[in-house]
């Protein structure tokens, strides 16, 4: 007669909160965020990924300071949105007099945020980030696709996003938030 085994139980995954992480070691530039606790990390962007967004951030940059309006930063900067759920936009934008931006960092939330498809997250960038950041309040939401060469602008309606712009190609992609700020694909390709 052979023994019965029990079944060995799942090692429990670690929950952390933002402040917990931060306590447990130096800077990094290690591509991480929380999600409900648990850490996510990312491998580092390709070149093409890089170049979209350096190039929206300068655009977004040039225009947010010729027109005093705010602060733009790219990632990796931890944006803590709660304790158990911290995310680093690809590129994101905090106006003047949003209680989010300290010198300590940033805790609460960006009025702008892009987030550029890598290989293996569009589910998380398309879906789960939509819907976080519009849990969150985030105002503007800019989605860009290398693949498609598409660009997606959803503004915030009351308590959801509404697609605003939705286009593939080298078409103008216009900021409901930011009167007179818009970009091409191929622009942010230059």
């Amino acid at each position: 007669m052979s023994a019965i085994t029990e079944p060995v139980p799942a090692e429990a995954k670690r929950l952390w909160t933002y402040d917990e992480l931060v306590a447990t070691g130096p800077e990094s530039s290690q591509l991480m965020e929380l999600w409900d606790g648990e850490l996510i990390m990312s491998p580092t962007p390709r070149p093409k990924h890089q170049t979209l967004v350096l190039n929206f951030a300068r655009e977004l940059r040039d225009h947010v300071h010729d027109k005093n309006l705010g602060r733009v930063f790219i990632s990796p900067l931890d944006v803590v949105l709660s304790a158990r759920r911290v995310v680093q936009p690809d590129v994101f934008f905090i106006a003047h007099g949003n209680p989010a931006y300290s010198e300590e960092g940033i805790r609460g939330v960006p009025d702008l945020v892009l987030e550029v498809i890598s290989p293996g997250s569009w589910r998380r960038d398309r879906i789960e980030k939509r819907e976080l950041y519009e849990q969150f309040k985030v105002k503007e939401f800019w989605l860009i696709d290398p693949e498609t060469s598409g660009i997606d602008v959803l503004s915030l309606q009351g308590h959801a996003f509404q697609t605003m712009v939705s286009i593939t190609g080298d078409v103008v992609a216009p900021s409901t938030l930011l009167p007179g700020f818009s970009v091409r694909f191929g622009q942010l390709l230059a």
